[in-house]
């Protein structure tokens, strides 16, 4: 679905009033300014008074100035373009953080929005009720898997990551329908990931895939989550689908947190009084 507000306010212009439009010529001219202003200092830019902004938003059907700025946020990010595409050759440092930043972002959006709720409560419920939880990622993804173990091993639970086909293809064979294998990739086409994984399905151990949507390893999975990024992996390091990755898996450890309660907080507690002792004052 297209989110982008700016070709409604184009639309919209030959029927506002003029002080409306006044207002609707300035977010379109300067849509980044805009959606950092206050209402005081738009209403000061576009020459109008406040309660004129407020009768604009909600005649686009808003609830006021703030929800505006929201989706017009909202709109800049959605059009944001790829990084490798939009980099040029001499770019300068700081065009080259604003492209990396906003592409961060806009991905991470598109993500957020195509996950699906009902399977990430499913994932939740098996990570939670699991006897032992296993990671498995190559490359790059052996980079989350092992972040996954970081932050799940402190909730006292049973858990290991493992980045080498070898001693995954070992894993998966001991894995149980009490287990929970969770198999993190980009390009979902491993082939020793698939075949590690699908040991695990046939032991009868649900699969969580955290992948793209329509890959090998996402049709294998007993849910998939997918994560959907545009980038050139032949040619540079999966950047964007590790941040992507990354934030599901913060997402299912603070699932997990909330579901076991006082039993987390304890837990956690116990672990950070673990390491007062390693800071300086």
């Amino acid at each position: 679905m297209n989110t982008s507000i700016l070709p409604e306010l184009r639309a919209r212009l030959p029927r506002l009033s003029r002080a409306a439009a006044r207002v609707a010529r300035l977010a379109i001219a300067r849509p980044g300014e805009v959606a950092r202003m206050t209402i005081g200092e738009i209403a000061q830019a576009a020459e109008v008074s406040e309660p004129t902004v407020i009768r604009f938003c909600r005649s686009l059907g808003h609830a006021g100035w703030p929800d505006f700025k929201v989706r017009l946020a909202a709109s800049l990010m959605a059009g944001v373009p790829y990084v490798h595409s939009s980099l040029t050759p001499g770019e300068s440092v700081a065009g080259l953080t604003d492209k990396v930043f906003d592409n961060a972002v806009s991905a991470l959006l598109r993500v957020r929005d195509g996950l699906d709720p009902a399977a990430v409560e499913s994932a939740i419920g098996l990570l939670t009720q699991a006897r032992r939880i296993e990671f498995y990622g190559v490359g790059n993804s052996g980079i989350v898997a092992a972040d996954a173990q970081h932050k799940f091993f402190r909730f006292d639970l049973a858990v290991a990551a493992y980045a080498d086909s070898h001693v995954q293809s070992m894993a998966a064979s001991l894995l149980g329908p009490a287990d929970v294998l969770v198999a993190i990739s980009h390009s979902g086409r491993s082939r020793e990931l698939l075949e590690s994984a699908a040991l695990a399905r046939a032991n009868g151990c649900p699969l969580i895939a955290i992948t793209a949507s329509g890959t090998p390893l996402a049709e294998l999975a007993t849910l998939p989550l997918t994560a959907d990024t545009q980038e050139d992996t032949a040619l540079y390091s999966p950047m964007i689908s590790r941040l992507a990755h990354l934030a599901i898996i913060d997402v299912l450890a603070l699932g997990v947190a909330l579901r076991r309660g006082d039993q987390a907080s304890r837990v956690l507690e116990k672990t950070k009084k673990s390491l007062i002792g390693k800071r300086r004052p």
